[in-house]
């Protein structure tokens, strides 16, 4: 059986299993870190099958999993151990649905095993080519850029949230002073890696145009901002006036003081 059938079997058989735990838990968080999960089984078997360099293969690959195991650890220890609360997002389609909610989370679930698969074009295409260059560590300088911004703009909100201080308060410190999302921006800006590991091959720009896609206008910031204008109000919409949505930019003039976060 082509390996890619078995990873997609094994994906689907993952997502099932954290639906049903979802089930009883009520916290999808579980999805997002599925997803990250199911590209760096795809990028596994993608270094297994694809016919470019061995270096190459075996430094992407690693890139991918790297990334997914810090995703999704986070995802995990952040919004889906016991006691965490419930992503808004997730809160709020769970209010919406009612009753239909089961069902369709399956849905949410099964879909990431399709979407994961889309990430692993752009993985499999910076596979292909000979042994590393110039290109190669350009993607990788990248990369580096991308995680450490990611890390710290998730290790900034965490602290700001753990700080009972904070309680309410819109978090202006650090990326977060430049970006509304900076999370989001530094994940777009990790697929701009295999962009240029992969010599600007077209099927590299998959990984960077979706997940802009995806962060602008599905599941990323429509809901997220939702959430916050539903919550928060007024004290959000400052923040919203006065900082960028998703490219780090200085501020401007802040019409209020009033601070919350979502």
């Amino acid at each position: 059986m082509n390996a890619f059938a078995l990873a997609a079997g094994a994906a689907l058989l993952l997502q099932v299993v954290l639906w049903r735990i979802q089930l009883r838990t009520r916290n999808a968080a579980t999805i997002d870190a599925g997803w990250a999960v199911i590209v760096a089984l795809g990028a596994l078997v993608a270094a297994l099958v694809s016919e470019g360099d061995i270096a190459r293969r075996t430094i992407v690959a690693s890139l991918v999993l790297v990334w997914a195991v810090r995703l999704a650890g986070y995802l995990i220890g952040d919004r889906a151990l016991p006691g965490a609360a419930e992503d808004g997002r997730y809160r709020m389609l769970r209010e919406q649905w009612g009753p239909a909610a089961p069902r369709n989370f399956l849905g949410l679930y099964l879909a990431q095993v399709l979407i994961g698969a889309v990430f692993v074009v752009p993985v499999y295409a910076a596979m292909r080519g000979g042994a590393p260059d110039a290109w190669m560590f350009a993607g990788i300088a990248t990369w580096l850029v991308a995680s450490l911004g990611e890390w710290t703009a998730d290790r900034q909100l965490e602290c700001f949230r753990a700080a009972p201080t904070n309680r309410g308060r819109v978090c202006r410190e650090g990326l977060w002073r430049y970006s509304r999302h900076p999370n989001y921006f530094f994940e777009w800006l990790h697929w701009w890696a295999y962009v240029l590991i992969g010599h600007a091959a077209p099927a590299t720009f998959v990984g960077p145009v979706v997940m802009l896609i995806f962060l602008y206008r599905i599941t990323g910031i429509p809901y997220t901002e939702r959430q916050a204008l539903r919550s928060r109000g007024e004290a959000y919409r400052d923040y919203q006036r006065s900082t960028s949505a998703f490219f780090p930019w200085p501020p401007r003039a802040r019409g209020t003081q009033t601070e919350a976060h979502p």
